[in-house]
């Protein structure tokens, strides 16, 4: 199945630069470009792409009043959208629109690469999975599904579902996935509120875990216990965080 793409930037190259990478990513075909905000809302509601590569700063509208603008003017569904731009400070905002991927250039290629992966797995669950219902937490707001930060001069965006543990470290937090770690200057007890307690669980002062990567608990010599992870990790337990998984277990 073919993804359609525009492509949306003021400069002569670095659409050019754009339309070379998707050169070589035979599923996505880019179906038109544009060089303004208004040449971009009428080729969106035109050609109804699956995906759009946003660049922050248009001449006569930022990308934000664009995607507010296909927003308020019927446009059906808006596309995937990964912004690229060479400012990081709109990184939030975009995140706030569930962008999903936001590239500061002058990108790389692999960069661009892991942008695009992730937004071809959004279009593909989106098209093939019904409509789901956020988790709600117990103040009705609901909880995030993605975390953003800023790592190694790279804007991510990074979905919790692809988190397997978390760490504190001093006034951080250390994210840990299946392939890499990133530093956060954030509290465990912030992030903690923030994430759907039915996947991820305290089982230390500085230790949460997602319940899905979660192999077995397993007591120790010393009559502790700890956390077995797929991977083969082991998180320690503390005793005081010991009933919240037994609860867990027992629902």
């Amino acid at each position: 199945m073919m993804v359609q793409a525009v492509v949306a930037d003021d400069e002569v190259l670095a659409r050019q630069k754009l339309r070379q990478l998707l050169r070589e990513i035979p599923e996505i075909e880019v179906v038109g470009e544009s060089a303004t905000a208004a040449e971009t809302i009428d080729l969106v509601r035109a050609t109804k792409p699956d995906l759009l590569f946003l660049d922050v700063r248009m001449p006569d509208m930022d990308g934000f009043d664009i995607v507010d603008a296909l927003t308020c003017t019927g446009c059906p569904s808006l596309p995937c959208i990964i912004f690229t731009t060479a400012y990081d400070r709109y990184a939030l905002r975009a995140f706030e629109i569930n962008a999903v991927d936001y590239l500061l250039k002058p990108f790389t290629q692999d960069r661009f690469r892991a942008a695009t992966e992730r937004a071809l797995q959004h279009i593909h669950s989106k098209k093939h999975d019904p409509p789901s219902v956020a988790p709600k937490g117990s103040n009705g707001k609901d909880y995030t599904t993605r975390i953003v930060f800023k790592s190694k001069g790279r804007i991510i965006f990074m979905p919790v579902s692809e988190i397997l543990w978390i760490g504190a470290e001093e006034n951080y937090v250390r994210i840990c996935t299946q392939s890499e770690t990133h530093l956060l200057r954030e509290t465990m007890a912030h992030l903690e509120q923030k994430l759907d307690p039915s996947v991820f669980l305290r089982v230390h002062r500085s230790s949460i875990v997602n319940l899905q990567y979660v192999k077995e608990v397993r007591p120790e010599i010393d009559g502790e216990y700890g956390v077995l992870l797929h991977n083969g990790q082991k998180i320690s337990m503390s005793r005081s965080y010991r009933s919240r998984i037994k609860s867990w277990l027992e629902r």
